[in-house]
């Protein structure tokens, strides 16, 4: 039996009915691996990307993948297919979505190809993607500076993420 694996998955919403779209986001996830643990639901301002976006609905899941998807791509090429399921067009890049789903990291694996480079290379940039990671993984370090999650966090302008009392 190969070795299991703890995936950091963020996801975002700005299209539709966000939180309905999130909990069948969760819900599809389960299907792939057991969900360690998920954050809150954070309502955060767009990033990047064309004028006049909704704001978001971000979170973040941890799921211990089942032994079929151990391979990152194969987990990539699984969240690809979820969010095609829920509507997703990528017409625009940073442009409103039904469904954003990024992986993150997978175990302490590094992972560099066309497709895919793990960590993410943003993510440490972006506080929409380490309000709720830290929630859920509060002693995660960044590689290299030592760093973790929450650390690099409280140094981040945090206006325009905000922790809502939405549940999941």
């Amino acid at each position: 039996m190969k070795e299991t694996k703890v995936a950091a998955i963020a996801l975002g919403s700005n299209m539709g009915d966000s939180l309905t779209i999130l909990r069948q986001a969760a819900r599809d996830l389960a299907d792939l691996g057991e969900i360690t643990a998920r954050s809150s639901l954070y309502q955060t301002d767009p990033v990047g990307g064309p004028e006049g976006q909704n704001v978001f609905l971000n979170a973040v899941i941890l799921l211990k993948s089942n032994e079929k998807l151990l391979d990152p791509e194969q987990l990539l090429d699984a969240l690809l297919a979820l969010e095609q399921k829920h509507g997703r067009e990528r017409r625009v890049r940073w442009g409103p979505r039904t469904l954003d789903l990024d992986l993150l990291l997978m175990g302490a694996q590094v992972w560099n190809s066309e497709r895919l480079t793990l960590p993410h290379p943003r993510m440490m940039e972006r506080p929409f993607v380490l309000a709720p990671l830290c929630e859920v993984w509060p002693k995660l370090k960044h590689l290299e500076s030592g760093q973790t999650v929450c650390e690099i966090l409280a140094k981040m302008d945090m206006s325009g993420v905000i922790r809502t009392d939405l549940s999941w």
